[in-house]
């Protein structure tokens, strides 16, 4: 990002934006940036991943910045826009954009015979295939680490885990999309063809790069982090649209993307919000997004960028990959709104799935979990639930 902040300041020397790099990982800024709020002492902006804006809105933390880019909602489709949208106020604007999308290894399905799977119920049939010509082989894996990904899956089976009308609260976790897809991956793991080793881990890693796992449920953003993850494989992926719950239904969910704030600690929110219009919003920064960090834009007009005409290097030899994202991205869907406690809510998760899979115990029971814990957390901050 350093190099794109520096095109900024070579051409806008009266608003000089310099760029820190923070230690902590995501949940723990968050925290951070809600203890710094009552010192005064957050920078002017701040980038947070989508579901974890509500905590700052909640907590005061970033403002209202739609009177100083009244436009901004034009540059955006509605699903982008809906994860910084509250009440009618514009508190960010997005930076990129994340469908869930099938990787998976073209060489080992072709020299099998098996077709990409359309739908969940041929996934598990191919899940098994492969398993079954080599039993030290797999589809994929059920993460109990990641939050953000179940909650993309639930999100193309149609779960809203929150939503809020009049000034109160509903929460349905525990919905029955969500068990359903629960439900689904655990029957999968059971029968042991679905392996459940949490991604980002070291032997995760590994498996991935030596043939062990041929797939991965994964984002747009994928290609920037398979060449640190499988080295090895390089030009063997591919990638399809997310297989489907009913037959044509081209749904499919969000896993992360960002979404950049003003902070109520800024003594420049005009300037810091014209900066992060440029950056999110015109064609010189965007394009140097896709080509430093492999973005796949939130501006509708970034998806027409001439940069997403070559594939990302690790998918060489998929010359259509962004024009596929493209298509793949007007039926993604994200919840209506993200909770103000969606931060606790996956630690939920990774507690709950974690210690589920290790026991072999159920993953809806899990999701139950999850439920009270969020119940109790916004009780307890005060917020209206519904009954």
């Amino acid at each position: 990002m350093d190099s794109i902040v520096n095109i900024w300041n070579a051409a806008n020397p009266d608003i000089h934006v310099s760029l820190v790099v923070p230690s902590q990982g995501a949940d723990e800024l968050v925290t951070k940036f809600i203890t710094q709020n009552k010192a005064g002492a957050n920078p002017d902006i701040v980038k947070v991943e989508y579901q974890s804006l509500p905590a700052l809105i909640s907590n005061s933390v970033v403002v209202d910045i739609g009177g100083y880019v009244p436009d901004i909602a034009s540059k955006f489709d509605a699903s982008a826009l809906a994860q910084v949208k509250f009440e009618e106020k514009i508190y960010g604007v997005p930076q990129d954009f994340a469908p869930l999308v099938f990787f998976y290894r073209k060489d080992v399905l072709d020299s099998l015979g098996l077709k990409v799977p359309t739908s969940w119920d041929e996934y598990a049939q191919v899940a098994r295939a492969v398993n079954a010509a080599n039993p030290k082989q797999f589809l994929g894996t059920f993460s109990g680490g990641d939050p953000g990904w179940f909650a993309g899956l639930s999100q193309q089976a149609g779960a809203n885990w929150w939503s809020t009308k009049d000034g109160t609260w509903t929460v349905a976790v525990n919905d029955k999309a969500s068990t359903k897809v629960a439900d689904y991956w655990e029957g999968l793991v059971k029968e042991g063809v679905i392996k459940r080793d949490p991604f980002w881990s070291t032997q995760w890693s590994a498996e991935m790069n030596d043939g062990t796992l041929v797939g991965w449920i994964s984002a747009a953003w994928a290609p920037a982090q398979l060449p640190n993850i499988a080295a090895d494989t390089a030009g063997k992926w591919a990638a399809a649209p997310l297989p489907a719950w009913k037959a044509g239904d081209a749904t499919t969910g969000i896993w992360g993307g960002a979404a950049m704030a003003v902070t109520t600690n800024s003594k420049h929110p005009e300037q810091s919000a014209k900066f992060l219009d440029w950056l999110n919003t015109s064609e010189e920064a965007l394009a140097a997004q896709i080509k430093t960090i492999n973005i796949y834009p939130a501006a509708t007009k970034g998806r027409s960028l001439p940069e997403l005409d070559k594939p990302p290097v690790f998918m060489s030899n998929q010359p259509d990959y962004y024009k596929m994202i493209g298509q793949i991205a007007p039926s993604a869907r994200s919840f209506d709104i993200w909770g103000p406690n969606a931060t606790l809510t996956f630690g939920a998760y990774r507690d709950g799935f974690s210690t589920a899979l290790q026991n072999g115990t159920s993953l809806s029971a899990a999701l139950t979990s999850m439920q009270k814990t969020t119940v109790d957390d916004m009780t307890k901050l005060g917020f209206t639930l519904s009954k």
